[in-house]
């Protein structure tokens, strides 16, 4: 039985990677930050380890790996999920807020993926999936911070996936499209409306077709992907 660590497990994707990587039969640990009654509640229903975490704070992931490992074992594989967003103009942008989002959506990834690489050289095996955007990919406006945390994501994922390969490590990297999470509770109807005609599908995606995604790229099946970014975004990204 193999251990997975999911950070920001508690809301939208992540508790949908939470559950798909549950019943897959992966030990589960995931982290939270504020929403504690979520994420009790959630590791009552699949039996998955919570521990809260910061992903602003170095400490607190090295804390979250160790306690991951402690009690559940070495991890197989790690995602990263954990982010945050919101919308402004980039003339209007605080430094402040600059830096939180790259904290997070950037730095936590770098700080979670040091933590567990030794150990999966070591045993010249490992997933880690990291949950970029599709807005990394193609950019949005009024979330300049957020499109350059996630398009860094991106090329964190190229080069540990070059850096690791040789030890039989895989990086690979999902880039959402717009997914129906709390997340996105931030855009009025009109502009949803508005990324649902763009789209092809013609429609949100579902956390759970992301979670079924990274089960597939944890899974033997996926063994010689590596340095990818897999669109899910219903075709807007083509």
């Amino acid at each position: 039985m193999k251990t997975v660590l999911i950070t920001g497990g508690s809301r939208g994707i992540g508790r949908a990677l939470v559950i798909a990587f549950s019943k897959a039969g992966y030990r589960v640990a995931f982290t939270y930050k504020s929403s504690a009654s979520e994420a009790e509640a959630l590791s009552h229903d699949v039996g998955a380890l919570a521990i809260r975490a910061d992903s602003a704070s170095e400490a607190e992931i090295i804390a979250a790996v160790k306690k991951t490992t402690e009690t559940l074992g070495e991890i197989d594989v790690l995602i990263n999920n954990a982010a945050i967003s919101s919308f402004s103009l980039l003339t209007d942008l605080s430094l402040e807020e600059w830096n939180n989002t790259l904290s997070v959506n950037l730095t936590a990834p770098f700080i979670y993926s040091k933590a567990v690489i030794p150990s999966m050289v070591r045993r010249r095996s490992g997933r880690i999936i990291n949950v970029s955007s599709m807005w990394g990919v193609v950019g949005s406006s009024c979330e300049a911070h957020y499109s350059a945390s996630k398009a860094g994501l991106i090329g964190l994922t190229k080069a540990l996936a070059k850096e690791l390969g040789p030890s039989g490590i895989t990086v690979n990297c999902i880039a959402p499209g717009v997914i129906a999470t709390d997340m996105n509770k931030a855009l009025d109807p009109d502009a949803i409306r508005a990324l649902e005609d763009e789209t092809p599908l013609m429609r949100m995606g579902r956390p759970e077709e992301v979670a079924e995604a990274a089960l597939f790229l944890a899974g033997d099946g996926a063994g010689f992907i590596t340095g990818d970014v897999m669109n899910l975004s219903g075709g807007y990204i083509v």
